[in-house]
C-alpha cells in the first residue's frame, strides 16, 4: 500500500496516532503533508521533520496538496474524521485513495518484525516501556505509541533496528488488520461500549488479533484471558508456577517496587522498578517478557530498568500550585481510576513518592468521558472514587455523543455520596468553576489528581489563570 513515490496526506495530522505515523514516514523519506487547525507542540515538531502542515481543513487544502506533486496523494484519516470534513469530501470527489490510519500502521507492522501491544488497560504504558527497554539495550527500535514516550520526547520514532513496537488500539476494532511477530495482551475488560455491544464482541475481536500474531504473550492474572485465549507465553505478578515469566513483589513503596523475577519457575534475580503500583509491575513485567522473547539478555534489561518512565498523561506531575501537587492522568475506566487512586494512596500512606514532595491528602478530580461509558460504569466509577479524601467531578466530556437521560456529572456525584456519605463530593458546571473549587476546598500538601480522557488535561493551565480571572472580575 505504501509507495515512496506517492505522497501521503494526513487529515488531522496532529492526532496522537496520526502524528506518530506521519513523523515515521517523513523520516523514511516519504513526502508527507497533513492538516490540523491546532498549533500544538506535536504539530510544530512535525514541521521540523519536514512535514508540510495546513491549518485549514477545506477542499482548498486538497487542491494545494495536488499542486505539490504530479502523483496523486494517499489520503489518511482516523475514526475521528467525520464524513462532513471538507478535505475528505474533496478527496473522495476527486477519486483519491482514502485509507484509515490503521491501514498505514498495518503496513508498517506487517513489513518488519513487530511487537503489537493490545488490551483494555495498560497498553500505552506497556508499549512505552518495551520501546524504552529496547532503546536502552541498543536495539534502536521504531515505535508507534499512543502517548509521549519520555525517552524519545515523542509518540513516534524511526529506528534503524529490526524491531517495531506498536500500540494496537482496540477501540474501533481495526487492530484485526495487524500481523505482528509478537502479539501482547495486557488484559480484557468491557469498554468502548459505543463500538462493542457486549464483552463477547470485544473478546472475539481480540481473538482475531491474537490469531493474526506469530506468537502471543498474555497476562495470566486476567481471568478473561485465561478462559478465552491460548497464549504461547504467559506472565504473572501473582505466582511463578505455571507461567513463563513472573515478578513477585517483595516490597511495594510509593516510589517503586522491588520484586523477585522468575522465568519458567526459576529465580533469576530481582527487579528494582522505579514505578509504583501493582499495575505498573505487571506492565513492566510484560515489557521485560516481550524483550526476553526477542532475545534481549536479562542482565541488560535489569540494568535498564532505572530508565523507565511512564508515558505522558500517565500520572504526569505538572508541578506545584499554591503548595498543592497537581498530577494529570488519562484514567477513564473504573479499573484505571481505581488503580491510579490506589497508587496515589500508597504515596500518601508511605510518605514515599516520585513527586516533588510527599502528599498529605488525596484529592480526586474526575471528568466522566462519554455518556455511554458513564452509563455503563456509573457505580464502578463511584466505588473507585471513594478512595479519595475529597472528590470533585468535572463536567462530563461527551466526545460527540448525544446525551443519555439521567446520565451526568451530577448523577455520578450522587452515586459517590450514596456509597460514602461522609466523603465531601462537589461537581462543577464548568472547568473554570472546577478550578475555583480546587482553590477553595483543597489544602497545601494535597495531591490534586486530575483524571479523564477529555479536556481535563487543561486543568493545570486553568489553575494558573485563576489569579488573572480574579483580577478581571474585580475590575
Amino acid at each position: 500500500m505504501l509507495d515512496r513515490l506517492q505522497p501521503v496526506h494526513f487529515i488531522g495530522v496532529g492526532g496522537i496516532g496520526m502524528s506518530a505515523l506521519a513523523g515515521i514516514l517523513a523520516a523514511r523519506g516519504y513526502s508527507v503533508s497533513g492538516s490540523d487547525p491546532r498549533s500544538a507542540p506535536v504539530v510544530e515538531a512535525l514541521k521540523c521533520k519536514g512535514v508540510q502542515v495546513f491549518h485549514e481543513q477545506t477542499a482548498a487544502t486538497i487542491q494545494a496538496v495536488l499542486g505539490n506533486s504530479s502523483a496523486k496523494p494517499l489520503v489518511v484519516i482516523s475514526s475521528a474524521v467525520p464524513d462532513t470534513n471538507g478535505e475528505l469530501i474533496e478527496a473522495r470527489r476527486l477519486g483519491l485513495s482514502v485509507v484509515h490510519r490503521s491501514d498505514v500502521l498495518a503496513a508498517l507492522i506487517n513489513a518488519q518484525p513487530a511487537i503489537a501491544v493490545a488490551g483494555s488497560h495498560g497498553k500505552t504504558t506497556t508499549s512505552t516501556l518495551i520501546a524504552t527497554l529496547l532503546e536502552a539495550t541498543g536495539q534502536d527500535p521504531t515505535a508507534v505509541i499512543g502517548g509521549i514516550v519520555p525517552a524519545f520526547a515523542s509518540n513516534g520514532r524511526h529506528g534503524n533496528g529490526s524491531l517495531l513496537v506498536a500500540e494496537a488500539d482496540e477501540s474501533d476494532g481495526s487492530l484485526v488488520k495487524f500481523q505482528a511477530q509478537l502479539g501482547l495482551l495486557t488484559n480484557i475488560e468491557l469498554d468502548h461500549t459505543d463500538h462493542y455491544p457486549d464483552l463477547d464482541a470485544l473478546i472475539s475481536t481480540l481473538q482475531l488479533f491474537a490469531s493474526g500474531s506469530g506468537r502471543l504473550l498474555a497476562n495470566r492474572d486476567c481471568p478473561i484471558l485465561r478462559e478465552h485465549f491460548e497464549a504461547d507465553s504467559w506472565w504473572s505478578t501473582q505466582t511463578s508456577e505455571g507461567v513463563h515469566f513472573a515478578a513477585i513483589a517483595r516490597e511495594e513503596r510509593g516510589d517503586g517496587t522491588l520484586a523477585d523475577y522468575y522465568e519458567d519457575g526459576i529465580l533469576l534475580g530481582s527487579l528494582n522498578l522505579p514505578l509504583p503500583g501493582r499495575h505498573n509491575l505487571s506492565n513492566a513485567l510484560a515489557a521485560i517478557a516481550a524483550c526476553r522473547l526477542e532475545g534481549v539478555p536479562f542482565a541488560a534489561l535489569q540494568e535498564a530498568l532505572s530508565q523507565l518512565q511512564p508515558p505522558g498523561r500517565r500520572f504526569d506531575c505538572r508541578g506545584l500550585w499554591r503548595e498543592r501537587i497537581v498530577v494529570d492522568d488519562y484514567a477513564h475506566h473504573p479499573s484505571e481510576v481505581a488503580a491510579t487512586l490506589s497508587m496515589a494512596r500508597l504515596m500518601v500512606s508511605s510518605g514515599l513518592s516520585p513527586l516533588p514532595r510527599s502528599p498529605q491528602r488525596l484529592v480526586a478530580v474526575f471528568q466522566p468521558h462519554r455518556y455511554s461509558r458513564t452509563a455503563q460504569f456509573l457505580q464502578g466509577f463511584a466505588a473507585a472514587l471513594t478512595q479519595a479524601d475529597l472528590v470533585l467531578i468535572a463536567p462530563l466530556y461527551s466526545a460527540g455523543e448525544a446525551p443519555i437521560p439521567g446520565i451526568s456529572s451530577t448523577a455520578l456525584a450522587q452515586a459517590v455520596r450514596c456509597l460514602a456519605p461522609c466523603l465531601e463530593v462537589l461537581e462543577a458546571q464548568t472547568l473554570d468553576q472546577l478550578a475555583d473549587q480546587i482553590a477553595v476546598c483543597s489544602c497545601p500538601g494535597d495531591l490534586v489528581l486530575a483524571m479523564g480522557a477529555g479536556d481535563i488535561n487543561g486543568l493545570w493551565e486553568r489553575l494558573g489563570a485563576l489569579g488573572d480571572r480574579a483580577m478581571a472580575q474585580a475590575t
